[in-house]
């Protein structure tokens, strides 16, 4: 079982246990074929979802705003849709039976869009996050937190079967934020080279949406997900040498530098949430969940294998 940080039950509408099949197996056989909605469909966890969820054999049905461009399998059903814009969402919804929900935007447009979801499907599954563990990593304010827990209380008002997905940071982040160092040579200039986290695969975010989405018994819930062991970013960059066979060093950045650094990369606001974050998560071990297994029946994948999963984008251009 999943330790108190893990796994939260709240309101729950459905009997039975969830499923401990392995892998991304098929949707619930007692049931009709399954019409899904996958916002966010091209970006690094809802292409997984779309992935794992056509193996599954449900009709999937991907939103982007530009689906001519969205290099989608020829099974799914592409459609063009914006949630800040609830007028294209209709089309997009039409007989659908549950959605998995990627939220990157304000609050603002939300309450429109869960109406218009609500209105036409039975479920939702949120990728959100963990604002309300407590763990000083995730206990930093932000302006996130207020989003997606404003989020949250518009979706369970709304009268949908619901789960939340809240996973710790994405191992996929490392690509995005070292990637371009590593290309360029051996050292890592980055910030609190002691700050311990656990990085979640993007498979194993996208096998607990395709669980929660295929199989009874996950209303009313709500799951941390993280990767299986606690490392240091210094131990992830040394890992991710490993992967591609180089020796890598980890040149720790000062706070004022490291703000300097990120300003290039992403806007302040953001560059100094994470700098709160990581420094608070110093000399101290990352919350570890066994969620993911306790969902998927498969042991969540270790950084070591997201990195050699990954090994040829840090040496290769992307």
């Amino acid at each position: 079982m999943a330790d108190a940080y893990g796994v939260v039950r709240r309101i729950p509408r459905r009997r039975g246990s969830f499923s401990s099949t392995r892998g991304a197996d098929r949707c619930d056989d007692r049931r009709p074929m399954k019409r899904i909605l996958v916002t966010g469909a091209t970006g690094n966890i809802g292409r997984e979802v779309v992935a794992q969820l056509t193996a599954t054999g449900c009709h999937v049905r991907a939103m982007s705003r530009r689906p001519e461009t969205a290099n989608l399998p020829a099974e799914v059903e592409a459609v063009r849709g914006d949630l800040s814009a609830p007028d294209t969402l209709d089309a997009c919804l039409r007989d659908i039976d549950a959605v998995f929900l990627v939220w990157q935007l304000p609050l603002a447009p939300a309450a429109a869009a869960v109406q218009r979801i609500a209105s036409q499907a039975k479920s939702v599954v949120l990728l959100t996050s963990p604002h309300r563990t407590p763990h000083p990593f995730y206990q930093q304010p932000n302006a996130l937190r207020a989003v997606h827990a404003g989020l949250e209380q518009l979706i369970e008002q709304s009268g949908l079967q619901w789960t939340f997905l809240r996973p710790g940071p994405f191992a996929i982040n490392s690509l995005r934020w070292w990637g371009p160092q590593i290309r360029s040579g051996n050292v890592v200039r980055w910030y609190y080279a002691t700050a311990a986290t656990a990085p979640v695969h993007e498979h194993d975010i996208a096998a607990a949406a395709v669980r929660a989405i295929c199989d009874a018994g996950h209303d009313g819930s709500e799951y941390v997900l993280t990767g299986p062991e606690s490392l240091t970013q210094r131990e992830q960059v040394e890992i991710i040498g490993d992967a591609i066979g180089r020796a890598l060093q980890y040149e720790e950045l000062s706070p004022a530098a490291a703000r300097q650094y990120l300003a290039a990369m992403m806007p302040p606001s953001i560059a100094d949430m994470l700098l709160t974050a990581y420094g608070a998560a110093t000399d101290r071990p990352a919350l570890v969940t066994s969620t993911i297994a306790d969902v998927t029946g498969e042991p969540a994948r270790s950084f070591r294998h997201w990195a050699a999963d990954h090994a040829a984008a840090f040496v290769t251009p992307s």
